[in-house]
């Protein structure tokens, strides 16, 4: 009989997929016929009793194959334009038996690509880091965020070819952060790299401390070297204060005993006494 039921089935472009005719094993008089589309134009076909099998569609005859056995279809190397409605028919003198399959070929996932704000490493002791994660041409995808296993925020879009962004902000990074764009039945991940972004939160503290090690360091490194500066300066004053000094000394000092002699003869003749000489005759 005919089933109204519809099997969906979804494959990654490029992959192989295998649509089965739910029989282990088709009978000597079974006939089967498999169609595409709404027009249910027929691909291919098994005559057990002929012994022949049939790919109708000359421009998939390298794609499409059918299992002798069981009458299922199998697409290899499947692109965008395999999606669609296929039906097989599997009939003999008496019974006759269809089953439906809804096949979606979806576009391979492109890896996420985390970015982040530059200024977030302007400071190690930043509060809140910002960063984006994005894809390109891709539709009826899911893009998240995720710490952990736990579900931060997502974006979900039917489109097809458009590109997407969602934002992170945190308070602190650590290795649990990850975004993933996924498809039903498949996905892609990024992990956020602390290293490659930014300092990682247990970093934060040493990263402060060394700053301030450093900087202090720094500071009396340059004061010593101004004190010495100012030493060595004062100490060749002192020098040239002495010397010049000497100099002055030496080229004075006769100058000074020989101004002393003379008003020493002065004195001395300032204090003669003068006397009347009697000659006797």
């Amino acid at each position: 009989g005919k089933t109204d039921i519809v099997k969906s089935v979804s494959v990654m472009e490029g992959d192989s997929v295998t649509l089965n005719s739910s029989f282990t094993e088709i009978q000597t008089d079974d006939k089967i016929v498999w169609h595409f589309g709404n027009e249910r134009s027929v691909i291919a076909k098994i005559n057990r009793e002929t012994k022949k099998i049939v790919v109708s569609d000359v421009r998939r005859s390298y794609t499409l194959k059918l299992d002798h056995q069981t009458g299922s279809l199998i697409i290899t190397n499947t692109s965008t334009t395999d999606s669609g409605l296929y039906e097989v028919t599997i009939s003999n003198s008496s019974t006759e038996t269809k089953y439906r399959f809804n096949v979606t070929v979806y576009a391979r996932l492109p890896v996420p690509v985390i970015s982040s704000n530059s200024s977030n490493c302007s400071s190690p002791s930043m509060s809140k880091y910002s960063f984006w994660c994005s894809v390109v041409n891709v539709g009826h995808v899911t893009l998240s965020w995720y710490k952990g296993n736990s579900l931060l925020s997502s974006i979900s879009v039917s489109d097809l070819s458009i590109s997407l962004s969602l934002p992170l902000e945190v308070e602190c990074l650590d290795d649990f952060y990850s975004c993933v764009v996924a498809y039903s039945f498949t996905n892609q991940t990024t992990h956020l790299n602390n290293t490659q972004h930014c300092q990682p939160c247990s970093m934060k503290g040493s990263v402060s401390l060394i700053v301030l090690i450093s900087a202090a360091a720094g500071s009396l490194l340059i004061g010593a070297a101004i004190g010495i500066f100012y030493v060595y300066k004062k100490h060749r004053k002192t020098d040239q204060e002495v010397q010049t000094c000497t100099e002055e000394i030496t080229y004075t000092d006769p100058m000074f005993n020989k101004r002393n002699a003379q008003r020493e003869i002065v004195k001395k003749e300032d204090n003669a006494v003068y006397a009347s000489v009697i000659h006797k005759r």
